[in-house]
């Protein structure tokens, strides 16, 4: 390997720092990206420098195991066999009950006049969208590439419902600047559009705006991808090479635009009302359940 000043011990030095600023982990890719940011080269050579040098510096313990995240892949489902503590499960018990009297509220959007998604080409950046879109209440859809049609068509019974209930639908959309990222929302809106689905497709990133603004790193675009001779674009450029933080600043803002606070101020005056009713409906009921535990108890005795 030639000597360009980016090998193992550069890389594993640069990327102590790098990994100690993030709380949740990144992505070998995202900590590739991080580095090109502060000189290293952008190909796919330099990249697998990265993977390999990640793995030495986790097997020696220069970083820990948990330093990344890996999400391609995850498990589903667990392998139940923990033994109970009964101390612990009224404990837990009671405070599940605490929170069903208190949790009250109603679906954020539910009077909104908008029905919003976010959708994302990539699935490995899922992990940096969830929380955000999770603390919204708003969808969020990972297309790993072109979407199925089965997806589409999922989606589709989603937002027929939303239509039927007066709302107007958009999808947020974040993906790569290349020939197929570009090409990506136009598919997924026509397809829609053929499922009888009116909607506004908005692509919030990636574009050459935001290439210049953060000074983004790019290559030259893949001449196996059969877009890429009716592509006007110079260099793609992927949405990994965001930093993971101004990427949630992104979403955020994406969805504000289409959030109505005074609508929303109107349902949590609303959702009080009804989470008193609600209080009082469970008191009785747990009350009640009380009072049929003490007759089964005078029977049996």
């Amino acid at each position: 390997m030639v000597d360009d000043g980016y090998g193992r011990r550069w890389i594993i030095d640069k990327a102590q720092d790098i990994v100690a600023s993030y709380d949740e982990g990144i992505t070998i890719r995202q900590l590739h990206y991080r580095l090109v940011t502060i000189g290293m080269t952008n190909d796919d050579n330099h990249y697998k420098r990265v993977v390999k040098a990640m793995a030495v510096a986790r097997w020696d313990n220069i970083l820990d195991m948990d330093s990344f995240v890996d999400r391609e892949r995850s498990m589903y489902g667990e392998t139940a066999a923990t033994e109970k503590d009964l101390d612990y499960e009224i404990d837990n018990a009671k405070e599940q009950i605490r929170r069903w009297m208190e949790n009250y509220n109603l679906e954020r959007w539910s009077n909104q006049n908008n029905y919003i998604e976010v959708w994302i080409e990539k699935k490995a950046l899922q992990g940096v969208f969830e929380n955000t879109c999770l603390f919204k209440g708003v969808g969020l859809a990972p297309c790993k590439g072109y979407p199925s049609l089965t997806f589409l068509n999922e989606a589709a019974h989603r937002f027929r419902k939303a239509i039927d209930d007066g709302k107007e639908i958009t999808i947020l959309y974040f993906g790569d600047y290349d020939p197929s990222g570009e090409d990506i929302p136009r598919s997924i809106k026509e397809n829609l559009e053929r499922m009888g689905i009116t909607l506004n497709m908005v692509r919030k990133a990636l574009n050459p705006e935001q290439i210049a603004k953060y000074g983004l790193p790019g290559k030259p675009p893949k001449k196996t991808d059969s877009r890429t001779k009716n592509w006007d674009g110079q260099s793609v450029v992927e949405l990994d090479a965001i930093d993971p933080k101004t990427l949630k600043e992104m979403a955020e803002a994406a969805i504000a635009e289409y959030f109505d606070k005074d609508l929303y101020l109107e349902l949590e005056l609303k959702a009080r009302e009804e989470r008193k009713k609600y209080r009082i409906a469970l008191k009785d009921y747990v009350d009640s359940l009380a009072e049929d535990q003490d007759d089964d108890e005078d029977e049996e005795a």
